[in-house]
């Protein structure tokens, strides 16, 4: 069992950044892919935001989120990151981490993952 925690979300302008910090437990926490999904208020399921590999040396991000998303991760504290700059309205969403415990090629779907966390709320006021 994974334990999964999203923290950093809030209320920011338009153009403006936030950082989003995902805790995990488990030994084996850096063998581990990770991700980070949203779900809008109006839509009935997650989207891809951005993926990072095991060991940090692959990231792949959404069309939405390339260029203005980093994804990045810790495996000494068990912790991945996504730092969101230039953020815009549609950006509003509940972000949620999570993790890829099995060895599937799949990254950017819902269904790829084992783990997820509660979520956090990020709100962009125009």
């Amino acid at each position: 069992q994974v334990q999964v925690v999203e923290s950093g979300g809030g209320l920011v302008h338009t153009g403006g950044s936030l950082r989003l910090s995902c805790a995990a437990s488990g030994r084996s926490f850096s063998a581990y892919d990770m991700a980070w999904f949203n779900q809008a208020g109006s839509k009935n399921d997650r989207e891809f935001v951005a993926y990072i590999n095991w060991n940090g040396g692959i990231t792949y991000y959404s069309n939405s989120a390339e260029g203005r998303f980093t994804i990045s991760r810790d495996n000494a504290n068990n912790t991945v990151y996504l730092q969101m700059n230039s953020l815009k309205p549609e950006d509003s969403a509940v972000y949620y981490c999570a993790v890829k415990v099995t060895s599937s090629l799949g990254r950017t779907r819902a269904r790829d993952y084992d783990y997820w966390g509660q979520g956090t709320e990020v709100t962009v006021s125009s």
